[in-house]
């Protein structure tokens, strides 16, 4: 029996391909038809077979004919070799072909696009396009492609060996549904994790470096708002504020870092703190004994709990803060501590006069001249002067740490209005001021020669000279 293939049939079936490419009955029907096609064409050659067949000719010189049985439809198909041809109106192009226009005939020509590594041939009256770069099968591997088709299977034993393997790697899912359902239950919200660390820290059984650790991964928590809410609301501050007076240094330390990170920016939280004395503990650790990593955190704990808060800070001066922090600075080894003290001085004098400036341009309401009756309550500045602030921060001038005498400098402008005479009389600070005026002058040119013409060096220089200019001012 006969079997021919027309290229119409060859055309149909590539359009079963491409209408079945998600499905793998349709690629399997696809290539059984081909398989079929090329073992007819190889043993039995039929004027309307499709072959290939190698030209030794010039193909560029191959004229184009007509299959007799083409669809009309397939007749207006244009086949262009490597030569550039004219391409008549209706025709249409094989994709990748490569199309101008003349400009000297007005025609449009088109030929074969090199990249496609396709090629046409012709054979008595029959003619197609051979991709190039397509693998090739031989006769014998179609007919072997073929016979796994009919038995309805690949080699069974490499099919039980990938799957063997693929087991091997991967875990039922079954199991996986079992991690995943234990996983739930394990999940746990900020509040559930919470009750347990604060349970863990006050179990009389757990170790000092299992309420350290439960300590540690509260005060991760504590930075939200809302957390650091709910641990006054579960009774956690209190416990915090007691740990205070441990006399274990690394729970002093440990729950001094909690408590600043609960108070800062949460005004809730300050009032709770204050109220449960707090401020008085954390006083109290930093004007006794106690080892230089903990009066870090104690520091930074009470500087959190006076930031945008009047009562603490008015509290903080009846509690003797400043001269608290005053005896501090002067310590000897505590010279870390110097630029965290006066920063806090600083933030409480920029803080007054910031709310009264602002005053000025707002619409007086309940809530700001509330603001306005407590700051004023806040005497910083006579206190300051007291405790001999005003000779205490020019120090911080010898210091070779720019970020230390900007501070330094901002501080001095800061108590200018209550410390203008001592400054005057203190000789020492004057030379200071001159000799930093030569230095940050020349890194201040520096600065420009390299093209910033408001840069750090320059900043600096500019409190210098103001601070001159407001001491000689009478």
């Amino acid at each position: 029996m006969r079997m021919t293939f027309s290229l119409s049939n060859i055309m149909m079936t590539r359009r079963i391909m491409q209408s079945k490419r998600s499905s793998s009955i349709g690629v399997t029907i696809t290539l059984w038809l081909f398989g079929l096609h090329l073992i007819c064409a190889h043993n039995v050659k039929s004027p309307t077979a499709l072959t290939i067949k190698e030209d030794s000719g010039d193909l560029n010189q191959v004229e184009e004919t007509q299959l007799e049985d083409e669809d009309p439809e397939d007749l207006e198909v244009f086949h262009p070799t490597n030569n550039w041809q004219t391409l008549r109106p209706g025709q249409a192009v094989p994709a990748g072909s490569h199309v101008r226009l003349n400009l000297q005939t007005g025609q449009r020509e088109v030929k074969l696009g090199e990249e496609e590594g396709l090629k046409y041939w012709r054979d008595g009256n029959r003619q197609g396009m051979m991709n190039m770069q397509a693998p090739s099968f031989t006769a014998q591997e179609l007919k072997e492609a073929l016979k796994y088709f009919k038995e309805g299977t690949d080699d069974s034993s490499g099919t039980k060996q990938d799957e063997e393997e693929v087991r091997a790697k991967f875990r039922p899912i079954e199991e996986l549904k079992k991690d995943m359902k234990a996983l739930d239950m394990l999940i746990e919200t900020d509040v559930q994790v919470m009750k347990r660390l604060l349970t863990q820290f006050n179990d009389s059984k757990s170790t000092s470096e299992e309420k350290v650790a439960a300590l540690l991964d509260l005060e991760y928590l504590v930075h939200q708002v809302d957390n650091a809410q709910n641990m006054v609301s579960m009774g956690g501050m209190h416990l915090v504020i007691n740990a205070l007076n441990s006399t274990d240094v690394r729970l002093q330390e440990s729950a001094a870092f909690v408590l600043g990170s609960a108070v800062s920016s949460n005004p809730s939280v300050q009032v709770e703190a204050v109220e449960g004395g707090g401020l008085q503990k954390l006083l109290t650790l930093l004007a006794t004994q106690r080892p230089m990593a903990v009066k870090k955190k104690v520091l930074f704990a009470v500087a959190s709990l006076l930031r945008h808060f009047p009562f603490a800070q008015s509290h903080f001066l009846k509690l003797g803060g400043g001269q608290v922090l005053a005896e501090l600075f002067q310590t000897p080894g505590a010279e870390a501590l110097r630029v965290r003290i006066i920063t806090v001085l600083y933030d409480m004098i920029v803080e007054k006069e910031l709310i009264s400036q602002a005053g000025l341009d707002l619409i007086p309401d309940s809530t700001h001249q509330e603001r306005l009756r407590q700051y004023a309550e806040v005497s910083l500045l006579p206190v300051l002067v007291e405790q001999g602030w005003c000779s205490l921060v020019p120090e911080l001038l010898a210091s070779s740490e720019h970020d230390w005498v900007e501070k330094a400098l901002r501080t001095l402008l800061a108590m200018m209005a209550q410390c203008q005479t001592q400054y005057k009389q203190n000789p020492t600070l004057m030379a200071s001021l001159n000799e930093l005026h030569k230095q940050y002058k020349e890194l201040a040119l520096t600065e420009q020669d390299i093209g910033e013409q408001d840069g750090y060096f320059g900043e600096i220089l500019a409190l210098v000279d103001s601070m001159v200019v407001k001491m000689q001012h009478v």
